[in-house]
């Protein structure tokens, strides 16, 4: 008998990119683009995330669309250089959590990568990958120190990196680590009680941090979120194509 290896025993390398938000930040300086697909020195900034995946050896990527997710499905297709692409559609906003959970049905994997399609933060992807497994978390975040929390929001650690605190944007200021958009996450964490449309940040990390196994792992690589035009424009000059 052929030794064939079932589909839900996938054993590359699965992750979720979120594509589906709204860039009203950046409307005055882009018209009917999603804003991962803002043009960035001649192609999509999409790519410097993928091409920042496939580095890793992240050879499955599901992306979370929703608003105009044809102007993306039409760029990337199926697959792009050698990376397999998917698509979980959100024929109504479900917030990043319906995203997430969207996108999970079609992994494989019990452990998967989840970054925002409009930043690039380029940490070390197999340090993370080492942390969530040395430490058995259910989610394990890169946090990056900042100098002005107030924009993002700040997370507070203990020394074994478990996460003791979110403080939301607002009530964040000074300098600080904050949440930077790159998680390894476990499938059951989505098991957790929810609502159809809800928020990751809010309604699983802020909630559950106190009774789930979160932590937070540190990395100074580089950073930009690409939300509003000021940055947007600064990532014209620092990302050559």
């Amino acid at each position: 008998m052929d030794n064939v290896t079932p589909k839900h025993q996938y054993m590359g390398k699965e992750a979720i990119i979120l594509a589906g938000g709204l860039g009203t930040r950046l409307r005055s300086i882009l018209t009917d683009t999603p804003k991962p697909m803002a043009p960035v020195n001649g192609e999509p900034f999409l790519c410097h995330v993928i091409n920042y995946l496939e580095q890793y050896g992240y050879d499955k990527i599901t992306l979370s669309v929703g608003y105009l997710h044809k102007a993306i499905s039409d760029y990337f297709g199926h697959s792009y250089h050698n990376v397999s692409i998917s698509y979980a559609i959100e024929e109504e906003p479900l917030g990043t959590g319906g995203g997430i959970a969207l996108s999970l049905a079609k992994c494989s994997n019990d452990n998967v990568v989840v970054v925002n399609g409009d930043t690039l933060f380029k940490a070390d992807i197999n340090a993370l990958e080492r942390f969530h497994h040395e430490h058995d978390a259910t989610l394990s975040i890169v946090l990056r120190h900042v100098d002005d929390t107030s924009r993002y929001g700040s997370v507070t650690i203990g020394k074994d990196g478990q996460i003791t605190q979110f403080t939301e944007k607002g009530n964040a200021s000074g300098p600080g680590l904050i949440n930077g958009g790159i998680y390894m996450l476990n499938k059951r964490l989505m098991g957790l009680p929810h609502p159809t449309r809800f928020s990751f940040e809010k309604d699983i990390m802020e909630r559950h941090f106190t009774t789930e196994r979160f932590y937070g792992i540190r990395s100074n690589a580089y950073f930009i979120d690409i939300g509003i035009p000021e940055d947007y424009c600064r990532a014209q000059s620092e990302l050559k194509s």
